[in-house]
């Protein structure tokens, strides 16, 4: 399974010199107490390491600098608690290189009408305290996140844990590298993209390799590794031969099985976490990667088919931020128009994410009218139920854009005995007429992904911290 580095978050408070040690102090403590209440609760996917009090524009500006340079540290969370002269922000804050979310909040959730007075008040001044900081990002027109309202709320911190989430994304983003076996499919123009423009913006090196290369790397997968992938697979899959005579099933998944190892072999060599293959090279192979590729899939990489480079490094990407659950590549395949049943029939020929199916996948082998090559083994199962996102994003000559919308995922109503294939339906929840329109007008193409996990302000705030155009049709 791939894996994602371990990653923290800064956590300091603002206030100033005009109310006295003690009151610093106090800040210093409830800051403190914050932290490791959020850390303790286990709703937050990443560590807060609380860094203190910060009262001024020298110790910000230093505070920023460091923040920008320890790797692991994904991104900033601040907290007026006082008042915070807001000038003290500006240079440190011009500086951060890295994602800031703005924590409106108060140390107290209750206003203590009988107890209260001004050494209460010089202590929590986060209304507007949090006002003067937020005027000053909005002036250096900052994308920065805020969250509003009380730290120990758990829809508070469940927009904290989002973030924090998209946070790691955007840094790990400018680590992806995807690899192209082979070009993209011929005459297609939604799969083209600008390569150079992606490592500029989005972080994503992407690199060719001859499919011959990684066909001497399958052919020399050791048979005995093999065997346990078999094994494996007939405890994780069900196996299913039909009207497959058992020593072609066996030979069929077999070859898939060397694929997945050659490839994962292959892509972990040369540091791949996500690659493309594309069914009109394939030179050296004697079967489309179809199996090999829902395996892969599964561990953790990101995969694009045809070639489609974009959405071989946005699945990565988004399984990054999904925590590599039930967020998976998908294509748009066939329609129901009929009305009351408005839905979109999500498949691809072989390569769909076995995480978001609802029944035991199994492993069936068919012919594939496509590609020349031997009959493929692939996994087919039905996706599930549920809410969720889909996300595309497409180039244009003045940057990339992601469109999205919300969808309502379904099974599909019946089964398809001649489509041997993993299918999810879905419609997006303003409709599949006006959605699949805006869709289409905003230029979205038929690759997506699709996400049970992520929602809708995530994409949103990914776009944002990337500074790239963002099409959302809700």
């Amino acid at each position: 399974m791939l894996k994602v580095r371990d990653h923290e978050f800064w956590f300091v408070a603002g206030s100033q010199f005009l109310y006295g040690e003690e009151q610093l102090a106090n800040v210093a403590r409830d800051a403190q107490d914050i932290a490791d209440k959020l850390n303790a609760n286990g709703n937050l996917p990443y560590q807060i390491v609380c860094k203190g009090v910060m009262t001024t524009a020298d110790g910000i500006t230093q505070f920023m600098k460091d923040v920008n340079y320890h790797d692991a540290v994904a991104g900033v969370i601040t907290w007026m608690h006082t008042f915070s002269p807001a000038k003290n922000w500006i240079r440190g804050t011009t500086l951060l290189q890295k994602p800031l979310l703005h924590l409106a909040t108060q140390y107290r959730n209750e206003i203590p009408y009988a107890t209260i007075d001004f050494d209460y008040m010089n202590l929590n001044q986060s209304a507007h305290g949090d006002r003067e900081y937020g005027y000053l990002n909005a002036r250096l027109g900052l994308n920065n996140k805020v969250v509003y309202g009380w730290w120990g709320d758990a829809d508070v911190q469940k927009e904290i844990a989002d973030w924090q989430d998209v946070a790691v994304t955007y840094d790990e983003s400018f680590r992806i590298r995807v690899c192209r076996f082979g070009d993209t499919m011929r005459d297609v123009a939604v799969t083209e993209g600008d390569k150079v423009e992606a490592q500029i913006r989005l972080g994503w090196t992407v690199d060719y390799w001859p499919v011959g290369e990684l066909a001497d790397v399958v052919d020399a997968v050791d048979e005995k590794d093999i065997d346990a992938a078999y094994k494996q697979l007939g405890e994780n899959y069900s196996l299913a031969p039909q009207d497959n005579a058992p020593q072609a099933f066996e030979e069929s998944v077999r070859y898939q099985l060397r694929l997945y190892l050659g490839l994962k072999a292959f892509l972990s060599d040369k540091g791949y976490e996500a690659f493309c293959t594309n069914f009109q090279d394939l030179k050296g192979l004697k079967q489309l990667p179809g199996l090999a590729v829902q395996l892969l899939m599964r561990d953790g990489y990101g995969f694009g088919a045809e070639g489609d480079w974009k959405h071989a490094a946005l699945s990565r990407l988004l399984k990054i931020m999904a925590h590599n659950d039930r967020t998976v590549f998908m294509e748009d395949y066939t329609l129901d128009l009929r009305k009351g049943h408005e839905a979109i029939l999500g498949a691809h020929m072989l390569e769909v994410d076995p995480t978001i199916a609802s029944d035991r996948p199994r492993v069936e082998v068919h012919p594939l009218d496509i590609g020349g090559k031997d009959d493929p083994a692939r996994l087919v199962f039905t996706g599930s139920d549920g809410e969720g996102v889909n996300v595309t994003i497409a180039d244009f000559r003045n940057g990339f854009r992601l469109i999205s919308y919300p969808v309502v995922c379904r099974k599909a109503e019946a089964e398809t005995p001649y489509l041997p294939v993993a299918k999810q339906l879905w419609t997006p929840k303003v409709g599949l007429k006006k959605g699949s329109t805006a869709w289409i007008k905003a230029g979205g193409g038929h690759h997506t992904v699709l996400s049970f996990r992520l929602t809708e302000e995530q994409i949103h705030d990914l776009a944002v911290m990337f500074d790239i155009d963002l099409v959302e049709i809700c």
